[in-house]
């Protein structure tokens, strides 16, 4: 038992950490020591008393976000290796993750071997991206122009930003997430001007044309 990989999942969605961590230890290499459905002081006391081998951090978790939570982590357990989780595939957020000290990124998209492969890799101090970012990061490599980047914007924004790509109106947006129609007209165009768009036109032909999974 001592010699098995040990691990903290963190993730805000009960079922589908309770599934992550039925899959990893149904590997023999592998233990799941705990489940941190958030990133408040308690969670991060559990990483820093249990110090495990590897932590997979879900990076839209709150209160403290997973990027950010990476820091803190490295500070009170830096011996754990992080592997960010996300269902975001642009290759920016698996750069601010690594930034932060994570080795490894994976997609909800990824397969169950990509997952496997991430933990032994990050395990012998190599980086492990996934093959999704991989492919966006190539793609864009061969782009002229360059992509606006979306890590720049907030949790709320990119809320907004999922429902203009839903087609939803600023009123139906201010409905649904419970704000002004005025606060989402100030969201819109901090969108724009964080991703250096024009104007709503604009931002919809970006969305149409990108690979942006949000």
């Amino acid at each position: 038992m001592s010699n098995k990989i040990t691990i903290i999942i963190f993730d805000d969605h009960n079922l589908i950490a309770e599934m992550w961590s039925e899959l990893i230890n149904s590997d023999p290499r592998f233990s799941v020591l705990s489940i941190c459905n958030d990133t408040s002081e308690k969670s991060m006391e559990i990483v820093k008393n249990k110090r495990p081998d590897v932590v997979i951090m879900d990076i839209n978790i709150m209160p403290i976000s997973g990027i950010d939570a990476t820091k803190l982590i490295k500070k009170g357990s830096p011996g754990s290796k992080i592997i960010g989780v996300s269902m975001h595939n642009q290759p920016s957020f698996a750069k601010r993750m690594l930034k932060n000290g994570a080795l490894g990124y994976v997609t909800k998209n990824s397969q169950k071997s990509e997952m496997f492969d991430a933990i032994t890799s990050v395990i012998e101090g190599k980086i492990f991206i996934c093959k999704e970012i991989q492919e966006n990061l190539a793609k864009q490599v061969f782009e002229d122009d360059e992509l606006p980047d979306i890590s720049k914007l907030s949790e709320r924004e990119i809320d907004v930003l999922k429902r203009i790509k839903d087609g939803m109106s600023s009123k139906e947006i201010a409905e649904v997430l419970f704000l002004s129609s005025r606060t989402v007209e100030v969201h819109r165009s901090n969108i724009l001007k964080k991703l250096n768009l024009k104007n709503t036109a604009s931002l919809l032909k970006f969305i149409h044309n990108s690979s942006l999974d949000i």
